[in-house]
């Protein structure tokens, strides 16, 4: 039976859309109102677990408040066949929360409160050990604390568990952490965070993945929007192209991607199959508005 274990964050996403962003000490009237289940670590936990087939178990290791939204994530994740062990709801703190404004030119501002996220700490990882030692694949951001990722990393390589990192947010600070890194995922604007080259086309993103493979990093495969995802590999290198669609909301693209390609992989596709399965999961994703509930069932990819 494979499992994958996800790490990561888990929001409230609280979306407002405007005609324009209120400028400060402006107060505006919006267009229209949505609270999303969202979170990096959420939205790819979902994504494993509705493209998972089979024996396959998706386990996510997450911290949320005692309230309400984290009632309702938590019952719509188990809804989806998460394993409950690694969810936790912390006394006395509230689910993290992420306030969204959005304009018409598609502009945001994005304000977050990590609330229960914080508390996700080594020591509370050590907690659900059990489940590092089930899993086969660890995918993880960077949207929890950095010692967090870093122990978690850590202990996933001595497990001998192939490591998945999504870099976001990325940031050119405390890149030790590579070393411990088997697979990455960042989009242009991550690659460039992270190895301070500009990624515009696949020219760029092999320089970029070849600073990846630097620092110890094996496959490196970056999202390039509409263009597809470049992959570098020792088994393949090249680009594999993105679906032509009509995209409405690009939110948690990237994390159905993300999902999907570790549940490829998780079934023995190689890396090129793996991203073109991703490719076609996130293409359903941005055909539809909203972030966890925008994400498809397999069936839904397959057909």
């Amino acid at each position: 039976m494979s499992q994958i274990l996800v790490i990561g964050s888990a929001n409230a996403d609280h979306v407002m859309n405007f005609e324009y962003l209120p400028v400060p000490g402006q107060t505006l009237m919006s267009r229209a109102y949505r609270l999303e289940h969202g979170g990096k670590g959420a939205n790819q936990a979902v994504a494993c677990a509705r493209l998972c087939q089979g024996d396959a178990e998706v386990a996510f290791i997450c911290h949320l408040g005692q309230d309400s939204v984290g009632n309702d994530m938590r019952t719509s994740w188990l809804k989806d066949s998460i394993k409950a062990e690694g969810i936790t709801q912390v006394a006395n703190m509230n689910t993290g929360t992420a306030l969204i404004f959005v304009g018409d030119n598609g502009e945001n501002s994005i304000g977050i409160a990590a609330g229960a996220n914080a508390h996700l700490t080594p020591s509370e990882l050590e907690k659900h050990y059990a489940l590092f030692a089930n899993a086969q694949f660890l995918l993880i951001q960077l949207e929890t604390p950095m010692e967090t990722v870093q122990h978690a990393l850590q202990t996933a390589k001595r497990l001998g568990i192939t490591t998945v990192l999504n870099p976001a947010p990325a940031t050119s600070q405390e890149l030790d952490y590579l070393k411990w890194v088997d697979i990455i995922t960042p989009n242009e604007t991550e690659a460039e965070a992270l190895t301070g080259i500009e990624v515009n086309n696949e020219e760029d993103a092999e320089l970029a993945a070849q600073w990846l493979h630097q620092q110890g990093v094996a496959t490196v495969v970056i999202t390039l929007g509409s263009k597809g995802a470049f992959i570098s590999s020792a088994g393949f290198t090249g680009l594999i192209p993105a679906l032509t669609v009509q995209a409405i909301d690009t939110v948690a693209a990237g994390d159905t991607f993300n999902g999907a390609l570790v549940v490829g992989l998780s079934e023995g596709m190689s890396i090129a199959a793996a991203v073109g399965f991703a490719n076609a999961a996130s293409a359903i994703t941005v055909t539809r508005e909203g972030a966890q509930r925008a994400i498809p069932y397999r069936h839904e990819v397959q057909r």
